[in-house]
């Protein structure tokens, strides 16, 4: 527990505004994802069956399905927002390292999405470290919870 709090007085000293606007993109990023995926779900499919490393039963991969698109939507508003950012990061995190490992990875072609998923997987792990940062949601609450305290 001293752990995480360690992590997170670190993160939170350690954060310029720059951040915030890069976890903004990445937020926006990742909700358009999800509503791609949302809108051609037999695209996302065929990618997760397709991945000869999980064999999954039809059921699963519904599971897997509604769960991508769901954290993607869901998880991508909350990091744009800077609400719980660390956990909704957290929640992206088995996606898009399935994504960087088991999809990307074993394409034999070329593939630019690798350096794409790459590039979010780090910035994922960025944020579980140093949180939403000044321009958040979090910020704006744990203020005005500060005030209700103070009286």
């Amino acid at each position: 527990m001293k752990l995480i709090s360690n992590i997170e007085t670190w993160g939170d000293s350690h954060h310029p505004k720059l951040l915030d606007f890069i976890r903004i993109l990445l937020g926006i990023f990742l909700m358009l994802k999800g509503a791609a995926f949302f809108h051609n779900m037999p695209f996302l499919r065929d990618i997760i069956v397709e991945t000869r490393s999980i064999n999954a039963s039809a059921d699963t991969v519904e599971y897997m399905l509604y769960y991508i698109t769901f954290a993607h939507l869901a998880g991508g508003a909350l990091i744009f927002l800077g609400l719980v950012t660390r956990l909704a990061a957290l929640i992206q995190l088995p996606i898009v390292f399935g994504a960087v490992f088991f999809v990307n990875v074993l394409k034999s072609t070329v593939n630019s999405e690798l350096w794409l998923s790459i590039i979010v997987l780090a910035l994922l792990v960025l944020f579980i470290l140093i949180g939403s940062g000044p321009l958040s949601l979090d910020r704006v609450l744990s203020i005005d919870r500060n005030k209700d305290e103070a009286v």
